[in-house]
């Protein structure tokens, strides 16, 4: 995110649940993967349910001026996001939605006057990526999506992973960037970021740098004037977490966080991507009371 409250810094959460199932993921292990949906069926989930206004007042107390909604797909916790949507913004801060978009109007409705901004993805411009990468959707509702919310007066920044062989080429780049520049506004961000080995997709080597910048140079060819590049893992990073203390309500007691090593976009938030056996944190949304951890033996 550039173009929203630039040099501000943001708390980062997520929760279980996606309604993607993309073969390339990062993020499986810990929100939609088998193994961690056992856990949370079983009740051995090592996640603890933090409500809205625990949130809001470590958003406060760590010195952030925003939360975002990230890591795994927010439409799935919507209720959750809207509670703390409405007790963020009566304190002063702004929120954040990452999101792949595949979602219906009245949940944008819904959203619509209580998220600040819609970091969207946009994978290709391919219904056959959506559906063999995916596992699901269609470019038209997604894309359909992404206009509806800066319809509805939602600030909106777009981002595309570059998967080498699947989406890289030429003419479905130019694509994106067009639909961006006449949908959106030729000063509307992109952000164009590298794929990195997971999942399903761990033989594929990670982007060239030549390609990312090949890409930004065609978009701005093309009419964009904020286009931006990633050649580092940044927040999106699944396996470099620096432990790192933050000040949440009762975390001697529950909660220790980690933070993304990388620095590319100023993330100071809550990373709920790793988990040890004594570094944890991650909330359940639809847990009834929070789940105090024993970490005394």
């Amino acid at each position: 995110m550039r173009h929203f409250q630039p040099g501000t810094k943001v708390l980062s959460i997520g929760s279980y649940g996606c309604n993607f199932r993309c073969t390339g993921c990062h993020n499986l292990e810990m929100f939609w993967g088998v193994d961690a949906l056992d856990e949370l069926a079983r009740g051995e989930s090592k996640a603890a349910f933090v409500t809205p206004e625990e949130l809001v007042s470590a958003a406060i107390e760590a010195g952030v001026q925003g939360i975002a909604f990230t890591y795994s797909e927010p439409a799935v916790w919507l209720e959750y996001v809207i509670d703390v949507c409405n007790l963020a913004r009566t304190k002063g801060l702004y929120t954040v939605y990452v999101s792949n978009s595949f979602v219906t109007d009245e949940a944008l409705g819904q959203l619509a006057g209580r998220i600040d901004v819609l970091c969207s993805d946009i994978k290709s411009m391919e219904d056959q990526f959506y559906r063999n990468i995916c596992g699901k959707a269609d470019v038209e509702s997604v894309l359909h999506g992404i206009e509806l919310a800066q319809n509805l007066g939602i600030h909106v920044e777009t981002r595309t992973n570059v998967i080498p062989g699947l989406n890289d080429d030429t003419a479905n780049l130019l694509r994106i960037a067009h639909w961006i520049r006449d949908h959106l506004g030729s000063d509307s961000p992109w952000h164009i970021t590298r794929f990195y080995p997971a999942y399903q997709l761990s033989y594929i080597e990670p982007t060239p740098v030549k390609t990312l910048n090949a890409a930004r140079q065609q978009a701005l060819m093309a009419g964009l004037t904020s286009v931006y590049t990633y050649g580092d893992k940044g927040c999106d990073c699944a396996t470099e977490n620096a432990p790192v203390e933050q000040i949440l309500p009762g975390w001697k007691q529950l909660h220790a966080v980690n933070k993304c090593s990388q620095d590319c976009c100023g993330d100071e938030g809550i990373l709920l991507k790793k988990y040890e056996r004594t570094l944890s944190v991650a909330f359940d949304a639809n847990a009834e009371q929070v789940q105090r951890l024993d970490f005394s033996d």
